[in-house]
């Protein structure tokens, strides 16, 4: 009867061992990634991936921050899989970094930080813009000012009503690091109003400033002046291999 109770004993685990069912400790097929959410979308969902691989299959956890989510405690968070979703998302609850554990009776494996972060841009404030004044053949930049905002911005202007952008040409850059307009060498037909236009993609929106009055000053013509970078190159540049980098330079001169 004793040897018969440790056949009993031993079969299960030789099955267990043997087979498809080999055990194993979990390894990720798929880590949480950072994500920029749109602040304007908070009443959607996020979703963290997270899966992996092991035998017996794992349970999945995550931490916010560093501290265990309790899914008991709140609907706000739920587990999908092994996925967290983020119902109605919030600023001030939300935002950080988020790790995923897998576990199983080998062991738990812990992923990468993934940050969470929420683009938005503010609207401009609606003081009125002070004239600038240069004469013929001057160079000027007009500053665009960007509202306080998170993820990456594109500009543009507009000249006087014409809803065409501003084209970049010899004489007149837009620059995608400052949102700044230079004009190297003023014309008569320069003179008007221009607005600055920044579109947050991530935010999914876009806004527009007040205009900037550019006006000709009539004491003369701008005679010869050395020329003066107004535009520089970062000191440092990150890019991934093979992606394409572009370098903004531009000077005022004549």
């Amino acid at each position: 009867m004793r040897l018969l109770w440790k056949l009993v004993i031993l079969l299960p685990l030789i099955n267990t061992c043997s087979g498809d069912g080999h055990l194993s400790h979990p390894i990720f097929t798929q880590e949480p990634q950072d994500v920029i959410f749109p602040l304007d979308l908070s009443k959607s969902e996020i979703i963290l991936n997270c899966a992996a691989n092991g035998y017996p299959s794992p349970h999945y956890r995550w931490k916010q921050n560093g501290t265990d989510i309790d899914f008991t405690m709140s609907y706000h968070y739920r587990l999908d899989g092994g996925n967290l979703a983020i119902s109605s998302p919030r600023t001030d609850q939300d935002i950080g970094t988020y790790q995923c554990l897998a576990t199983n009776p080998l062991g738990t494996i812990l992923s990468r930080k993934a940050k969470l972060q929420f683009a938005y841009i503010e609207d401009f404030e609606t003081k009125t813009r002070s004239t600038v004044s240069v004469r013929e053949g001057q160079g000027v930049v007009l500053l665009c000012g960007p509202p306080p905002h998170f993820g990456d911005l594109s500009y543009a202007w507009t000249f006087n009503d014409n809803p065409l952008y501003v084209q970049e040409d010899k004489r007149r850059f837009v620059s995608q690091e400052t949102g700044n307009l230079y004009i190297a060498k003023v014309e008569p037909s320069d003179v008007g109003n221009y607005t600055c236009f920044i579109t947050n993609k991530e935010a999914q929106r876009s806004v527009q400033g007040p205009p900037t009055p550019l006006v000709q000053r009539t004491d003369g013509v701008m005679g010869e002046y050395e020329p003066k970078i107004e535009v520089r190159f970062p000191e440092t540049i990150q890019a991934a291999k093979d992606s394409s980098v572009k370098l903004e330079c531009f000077a005022l001169g004549k």
